[in-house]
């Protein structure tokens, strides 16, 4: 018998793998990813203290006014030039990525390079 492998959960396996040794802290943050479908959201969180400092999705609606007519990856490289703008508004250059177990393309990879040239070091 066959059995069909579940993408998502190999996905946790291996974001689990990557938080084992990825931490955000004060000084340098987490640069989280979650890509569903149809949307992609980012957030910037401090795991010393536990909290959210920054966050951007394509279901906001000033970034889903700028992605109408675009491609997901466009609207991805979007997202990561708002995160970034927020992140430096609040101080914080530098932070650590966390691809949240994806493949480092398409859109995890448009978002992270419009997060760089928005100003975002990583």
């Amino acid at each position: 018998m066959i059995k069909k492998t579940d993408k998502n959960q190999e996905r946790l396996v291996r974001h689990k793998r990557v938080r084992r040794k990825v931490s955000g802290t004060a000084s340098r943050p987490r640069l989280c990813v979650y890509r569903s479908l149809s949307q992609i959201y980012a957030q910037i969180i401090d795991d010393e203290s536990q909290k959210t400092l920054v966050s951007a999705s394509t279901l906001e609606k000033e970034i889903a006014s700028k992605c109408e007519g675009k491609t997901k990856s466009e609207a991805a490289k979007i997202v990561g030039e708002t995160i970034a703008k927020r992140a430096l508004d609040k101080k914080i250059n530098e932070v650590v990525f966390d691809r949240g177990g994806y493949i480092y393309i398409g859109r995890v990879q448009a978002l992270a390079d419009g997060a760089r040239e928005a100003g975002l070091k990583f």
